[in-house]
């Protein structure tokens, strides 16, 4: 073919292929003709009709809209919303939840060998009901003002009269019986303890949302501290992700330690750690949020060993000379190579790293190798059932001959 198309398809056209794995991102891989399509809502292993969607340069999106012969895994969506032309949030509604976690963990493995250069085995743990577990909620209004989410690589608003996954303090389905601004995304909040709050801003990206119904801040309560969480912070969306994660770092932390939390928003870990750290230890939290850093010093003034800095987490770290361990929880896109390198030259104990994206983990596992850390300790919790997203926790420490330079 001399690396030109030995065949070109038009988007509408169908075609019949059999999915050959999970991807990175939700899709499936499938191929026609020598042409690698990504396809929704397929499984592994079936023989499916699929609908181009969209083309690229090296590759085919698609839906599957037929299936021809069925995975055993396949089930019938609880969702009526979760199909082709639906929602596009919960991508992994027609899987059973034990083979939604086990590609999970095939992702996970493939980005590690992929990325990193690392065989890696992970078994995604269970975490609670795979319905009724999103406190935070981002909608979207069509021009007629009902409430919903986008379809799939899409403007278009599908809207929704109840969404599943959603805590019932959301009430989502009393939220969907009004009429809200048109074209307008709708930020829905919930605490454990019940308060709900929503903000409205333009379906222009980067619009500010401005609060128009509940308290400013909600309350949460991490080992009996209460943490105040503005609006505009981030906190984990699952009900029951501060519990699990600030379970998952405080195993790494001791009595009189000196913790980093960077990234760390309102404060989650750094509150997790105080009575395991004691009156002898101290936290340095830094976090570039106006809304979290604000958050994260009313959370803290009564504690003298919770320093609170705000700015970009690369700077903030030239200000600190050492730490006994560093909990990180960056966005998406990782950490980066400038900030881990920052962080080994600090030599600290351990590094507890928290992802919400397995290849930019994979990535940073890739720098901490080359600066002669390794990954000591992975695992991954199926925090966002029903969708491809997954959060790992994994810990770094230095390798032995990098002890030895140390020391």
């Amino acid at each position: 073919m001399d690396g030109q198309r030995a065949k070109s398809f038009e988007v509408g056209q169908r075609l019949s292929v059999s999915i050959e794995k999970v991807a990175h991102g939700g899709h499936f891989i499938a191929r026609h003709d020598g042409q690698v399509i990504f396809a929704r809502h397929g499984i592994p292993g079936e023989l499916v009709e699929v609908e181009i969607t969209s083309t690229g340069s090296s590759f085919y999106r698609a839906d599957v809209v037929k299936v021809l012969e069925a995975s055993p895994d396949r089930v019938t969506p609880p969702c009526q919303y979760s199909h082709a032309s639906g929602c596009g949030g919960c991508d992994f509604q027609h899987i059973n939840i034990a083979r939604q976690r086990q590609l999970k963990a095939d992702v996970i493995a493939e980005q590690f060998s992929r990325i990193a250069k690392m065989e890696v085995e992970v078994v995604v743990e269970e975490v609670g009901d795979p319905l009724h577990w999103r406190t935070r909620i981002s909608s979207a209004t069509d021009d007629d003002g009902h409430i919903g989410f986008y379809a799939s690589r899409s403007h278009t608003v599908v809207p929704v009269a109840d969404c599943l996954i959603a805590t019932p303090s959301v009430n989502y389905s009393e939220l969907a019986t009004r009429r809200w601004p048109a074209r307008s995304r709708v930020e829905i909040s919930a605490s454990s303890g019940g308060e709900r709050s929503i903000a409205i801003a333009a379906a222009i990206r980067g619009s500010k949302a401005r609060l128009t119904q509940g308290p400013k801040a909600l309350t949460e309560d991490v080992y009996g501290h209460e943490l105040q969480v503005s609006n505009a912070s981030f906190w984990q969306s699952h009900e029951l992700a501060p519990e699990i994660l600030s379970d998952a770092v405080r195993e790494h932390v001791r009595e009189g330690d000196h913790v980093l939390d960077l990234y760390g928003g309102v404060g989650l870990f750094a509150a997790a750690v105080l009575d395991v750290i004691g009156e002898s230890g101290r936290v340095d939290l830094i976090e570039s949020s106006p809304s979290a850093t604000a958050d994260a010093r009313r959370n803290f003034e009564a504690f003298s060993n919770v320093s609170v800095r705000m700015g970009d987490v690369d700077k903030g770290l030239s200000a600190i000379d050492h730490a006994d361990v560093v909990v990180l929880d960056p966005p998406r896109e990782g950490a980066g190579k400038a900030v881990l390198e920052k962080i080994v030259n600090l030599s600290p104990r351990t590094v507890v790293y928290v992802a919400c994206d397995p290849a930019a983990l994979a990535r940073d596992c890739r720098y901490f190798a080359e600066m002669g850390w390794q990954m000591s300790t992975l695992r991954a919790f199926d925090l966002f059932p029903m969708t491809h997203h997954v959060e790992c926790v994994a810990t770094f420490e230095p390798s032995q001959n990098q002890e030895s330079k140390v020391s």
